[in-house]
């Protein structure tokens, strides 16, 4: 909402303008932010470079010329994201939107927790144009979900847009994420909330060593993305006969595993806010193997990567076991010994039940009657006696 809001605000400085280019992240809500505010977005697609997926800067500019700089009224990138795709090179987007008198925000979503987005940020700010970037205060403060911070290190460009935000937004929201923040800052203190950044940069390489280990126990690798200092990729291989990839993050989940994001690129097309995409959640089309991705972020602690890894090695084995092939049927080729078979499971299952002489139906032997369990003292005849006296 806060991306829509500052589109909105953008909108009254540049009216004639209607496009928004945005270089493919695959998620929804920021193709929903762009199409709530109006307007239309065009997607540009990534650059595979090894296995990370980098900014396509030469489609950017060319999309930029076939459109227009008037008719363009932003560049929105993204810094921090699910791997394989890496931080958008925020400062060549920078200078080339300084040199075309395009506006340029910047999606830094749970980007403040990580210092190499952060430096992007700033560069870009500095040595070139980026008017604002929007972050979540969930992702970055430990607090509930509700509510996003709206700022600017650029101050030839971010003053002027910051308060057009101002203005436009029309209040009535509830004061909720503001509480929370404030009473979170005040609880940790600056020192504490710098000591959990470090943690977590602390921890970053050394939870993508442990999951190497793990990666390569199983015939798996991590993806080489050095431009992401917060989320990871490995590959997933399924043998022949295997279970779909999607069944590794509900095995995960049932084992109290939530966030893993498991892609398995298709050729098969989704179409998302009106634009058609291909192998919808990999950043890129035509991804060349599946994966899934977790994240080290902010109030990780060692010994949840610990457990973490113990229950993502036990699902991929279970994942990797070959399917149990369906057993022989005994007997002859009439199969009179598999039909016999049955009928002794069906004899076993009718030792279950047994008539209920005050009933006209058949109830499980394993369970007491109903008036037994409402009273125990009472007989069968006194119950009925009780139901007939309070009929």
């Amino acid at each position: 909402m806060s991306v829509t809001l500052t589109l909105l605000a953008l909108r009254q400085l540049r009216p004639n303008a209607r496009h928004v280019l945005w270089p493919r992240i695959d998620q929804k809500s920021c193709l929903k932010a762009v199409s709530a505010a109006g307007l239309t977005p065009v997607p540009i697609e990534n650059l595979l470079d090894g296995d990370e997926l980098r900014t396509d800067l030469d489609a950017l500019a060319a999309k930029l010329s076939e459109i227009g700089a008037d008719d363009v009224l932003c560049v929105l990138t993204t810094t921090s994201c699910f791997a394989p795709r890496g931080v958008d090179k925020l400062l060549d987007v920078a200078r080339l939107c300084a040199e075309q008198g395009v506006p340029h925000l910047c999606n830094n979503a749970y980007g403040v927790q990580c210092d190499r987005c952060m430096k992007a940020i700033a560069s870009a700010s500095r040595h070139g144009r980026l008017d604002c970037f929007i972050q979540s205060t969930d992702k970055n403060f430990l607090v509930p979900v509700g509510g996003a911070i709206v700022a600017t290190a650029d101050g030839r460009h971010g003053p002027e847009l910051l308060a057009k935000v101002r203005s436009t937004y029309a209040g009535r929201a509830s004061i909720s994420p503001v509480l929370d923040l404030f009473c979170t800052l005040l609880h940790l203190g600056a020192d504490g909330w710098l000591r959990l950044l470090e943690r977590r940069r602390a921890s970053f390489p050394d939870f993508r060593r442990k999951l190497e280990a793990v990666a390569a126990k199983h015939g798996e690798r991590v993806l080489h993305t050095p431009n992401n200092g917060i989320s990871m990729s490995v590959t997933l291989t399924p043998p022949e006969g295997s279970k779909p990839a999607g069944s590794l993050g509900a095995s995960l989940f049932v084992r109290l595993v939530s966030g893993l994001r498991v892609v398995t690129p298709s050729a098969a097309g989704k179409t998302v806010g009106g634009i058609p995409f291909e192998s919808y959640g990999a950043h890129y089309s035509g991804y060349p193997c599946a994966y899934f991705s977790v994240a080290c972020a902010i109030g990780i602690a060692d010994g949840d990567v610990d457990l973490f890894l113990r229950r993502l090695d036990k699902a991929l084995a279970e994942w990797k076991k070959p399917p149990r092939q369906p057993k022989a049927k005994a007997g002859g080729a009439d199969g009179a010994a598999g039909n016999g078979s049955c009928a002794a499971k069906d004899r076993d299952l009718a030792k279950d039940f047994r008539p209920n002489p005050s009933a006209k139906e058949f109830v499980p032997a394993a369970q007491p009657a109903p008036c037994m369990t409402a009273a125990p003292p009472c007989s069968v005849e006194k119950a009925e006696e009780k139901g007939a006296a309070a009929e």
